[in-house]
């Protein structure tokens, strides 16, 4: 699943060589792509024909394009989608979902998702923050994130540190991926209940997180297979950056000790059993 390096990555793909640009047409090829769009493909194409883009937004996980009649065009990529810029001429993907054509010609912008569990919808009155993410916290990179309230709360909490981190109505963005990279680097184990970090622990794994994910944008991501692209059809090389995830009996690039893989919510955690020992039992 993208996380926010990678929707950064093709936020800013987009905001570079869409935004100021005026929609001449969209074609839905699939209704799944569009489902969230209640009122169906037909009116999601007739809402956005003749308006202009003018900016492209994030929150956490999604995208969102603020359109000059005030709505919004919000996207999630789920686990499989790609927002491409093409030539007119180029060959359909065999996963094209939604088709933009635009007035001052190519490129136009492609949605292609292989999966289709992603997809878009025109939010009403959503350009400054679509009501249907209000819900979701802002992240680490965002200007605006209180690092204090976001410790606070984390603290009161009653759970496990990863999976506080995974939870986006306290911090949106982070994934599987960069949790398991943050909490190597913090020297803590994924199950260190949250009421039990100290004040100073919590502000350095903050850190931690917000280092992963600024090192992980300049990188363009992590690509792991061919479903994870930038606008321009590239794949992210953080992965060659990764200390814990995907380093299954591995040497930790700290101390040696073989990386071990745990289930984790359907999932899977990795860490360094020598590094981020598990937590005592109360």
């Amino acid at each position: 699943m993208p996380e926010l390096p990678e929707v950064e990555t093709v936020r800013a793909g987009l905001a570079k060589h869409v935004a100021g640009r005026r929609i001449a047409s969209v074609e839905v090829s699939h209704p799944r792509a569009v489902r969230r769009h209640l009122p169906g493909p037909l009116d999601f194409a007739g809402q956005l024909a003749g308006r202009r883009v003018v900016d492209v937004r994030r929150r956490g996980k999604y995208l969102w394009l603020p359109l000059d009649s005030g709505d919004a065009v919000i996207g999630h990529l789920g686990m499989s989608g790609q927002m491409l810029l093409q030539p007119a001429a180029a060959p359909d993907e065999t996963h094209l979902r939604i088709r933009f054509r635009f007035d001052d010609g190519d490129p136009e912008l492609r949605f292609v998702d292989q999966r289709t569990f992603g997809g878009l919808s025109v939010s009403a009155g959503g350009a400054d923050l679509p009501a249907e993410i209000v819900h979701i916290a802002r992240d680490p990179i965002d200007p605006e994130f209180s690092d204090q309230g976001f410790v606070a709360n984390l603290r009161r909490r009653r759970t496990e540190v990863k999976r506080a981190l995974l939870d986006q109505s306290l911090i949106s963005g982070v994934g599987n991926i960069y949790a398991d990279e943050a909490l190597w680097r913090a020297q803590l184990h994924g199950t260190r209940p949250t009421d039990r970090l100290t004040k100073p622990a919590a502000l350095r794994l903050l850190g931690h997180v917000r280092d992963v994910l600024g090192e992980a944008i300049d990188a363009g991501g992590t690509s792991f297979d061919a479903l994870y692209v930038d606008v321009n059809g590239e794949s992210g090389y953080f992965e060659r950056g990764l200390n814990a995830y995907g380093r299954e009996g591995l040497p930790c690039n700290r101390c040696g000790t073989p990386i071990r893989r745990e289930a984790f919510m359907n999932r899977s955690s990795f860490s360094c059993p020598k590094c981020q020992p598990r937590p005592r039992v109360r």
